[in-house]
């Protein structure tokens, strides 16, 4: 698969005048489902994570999606700005900043798929926690503890630097802090807003993932990310509480399964 994923992919320069009508739809969905993945539609960029790394190649594709990424979360604070807890977003940005270093520090040194079990593992855990104090009816009473909220932003700092997967992360403590759709949606964008800018030089100095070529292109899907994001908030607006809440849970259950994978 690996020796098939680096024949597939375009070469960095002239990247966009090699690509096949196949890589275009490729890019095209994956600017739409990031488009509604940041205004509220979480779950739907699963498929896209290895399309995109079967397109450029893994370490490659990561330099292509962020600065779509970060397109996207400003869509989405421009939209979703006055929803935010900022009390929420500060307790989480100090441990993910320590994430993305040691995701840097240890990229070379572990195998990625230690690293998806041992997410998928703490996650399960988490989602367990999280389920069962939600159906007996009972607070987390973990949520207020100053370590929760830095576990969370640790994992998150370091998914994110790793493969863009933070969304499972967050997914799992908003929903177990129990925040309404429109604070969960607001939160989201402003934490991946920030962590995505930070992100985008040490992908551009320490793994020179980013490049023009790639950056021309992600301008050129800027339209179609405008179409997603404005799909994903229809979707949102119409969205039962309870039913966006079942929504987030079932999909982030699939992404905790999909890491053991």
């Amino acid at each position: 698969m690996r020796n098939f994923a680096l024949d597939f992919a375009p070469k960095q320069k002239g990247m966009i005048e090699s690509l096949t009508t196949s890589q275009w739809l490729i890019m095209a969905l994956c600017a739409v489902c990031i488009g509604m993945s940041k205004t509220g539609i979480q779950g739907i960029m699963l498929p896209i994570v290895p399309l995109m790394a079967l397109t450029f190649g893994a370490k490659e594709s990561t330099g292509v999606i962020l600065p779509m990424l970060c397109m996207a979360d400003i869509i989405a604070v421009a939209y979703y700005k006055r929803n935010a807890d900022w009390k929420v977003v500060a307790r989480l940005l100090p441990t993910a900043i320590l994430g993305f270093f040691i995701a840097v520090g240890v990229d070379r040194l572990v195998p990625a798929g230690q690293f998806k079990r041992l997410m998928g593992a703490t996650l399960a855990l988490a989602l367990v926690v999280m389920f069962w104090t939600e159906f007996a009816g009972k607070e987390n009473r973990w949520m207020n503890k100053w370590w929760y909220s830095a576990l969370f932003g640790l994992l998150g700092g370091f998914t994110t630097m790793i493969g863009n997967a933070a969304s499972p992360v967050m997914a799992v403590y908003l929903l177990s802090m129990r925040k309404d759709k429109m604070s969960y949606v607001g939160i989201n964008a402003w934490f991946f807003l920030i962590v995505n800018l930070l992100k985008v030089p040490i992908q551009i100095f320490a793994w020179h993932n980013i490049t023009w070529e790639g950056l021309k292109l992600d301008l050129m899907m800027l339209p179609v990310i405008l179409v997603g994001a404005a799909i994903g908030i229809s979707i949102v607006k119409v969205l039962p509480e309870k039913i966006f809440r079942r929504f987030i849970q079932v999909v982030t259950v699939v992404a905790v399964i999909a890491m053991f994978l």
